[in-house]
């Protein structure tokens, strides 16, 4: 499997070597405004050698396969329900799959209500907004109105 290696916003990137676990902090500028998937294979000191993929993201992301319901929220009414699938979660939204979007648009809000699949089944409620819909997948970004979660940071990054 690939990993993903951050650019920060200094146009760095730390690799660690999956065998030996040292690691490198390099620029990588010349790829940082790359508008596509930049893999590398990296050759550590200890002469393994992998593979990354360079992330641009401002946010992690972590995949997920979550069920989840929804309420379209327009103009401050509930006007529709449904189900979809959180695909992955970020601190900053969500990626999220539904059979039938037809009648949602870039920039309506949506509640969205799921449990993560750590020890407590924690709840998680959020408004969110769509930035952007792909066939079935949704693009969305939390409602500003949305209280940072710590149950959902810590989940991030566990």
């Amino acid at each position: 499997m690939t990993e993903k290696v951050y650019i920060t916003s200094k146009q760095m990137a730390t690799f660690i070597c999956p065998q030996c676990k040292r690691s490198k902090t390099v620029s990588v500028a010349q790829y940082a405004r790359m508008d596509k998937v930049i893999r590398v294979t990296v050759r550590c000191p200890c002469g393994h050698a992998y593979s990354t993929m360079l992330e641009k993201r401002k946010k992690y992301r972590k995949a997920t396969n979550f069920p989840a319901s929804y309420i379209h929220i327009l103009d401050g009414k509930q006007m529709a329900r449904g189900l979809l699938t959180v695909r992955d979660l970020s601190a900053g939204g969500m990626k999220l799959k539904i059979s039938d979007s037809h009648h949602l648009t870039a920039g309506d809000i949506i509640q969205v209500e799921f449990h993560l699949d750590d020890a407590n089944r924690t709840l998680i409620r959020k408004k969110v907004i769509i930035r952007y819909i792909n066939g079935e997948l949704m693009g969305t970004e939390f409602s500003p109105t949305e209280a940072t979660d710590s149950a959902l940071g810590f989940y991030l990054f566990s």
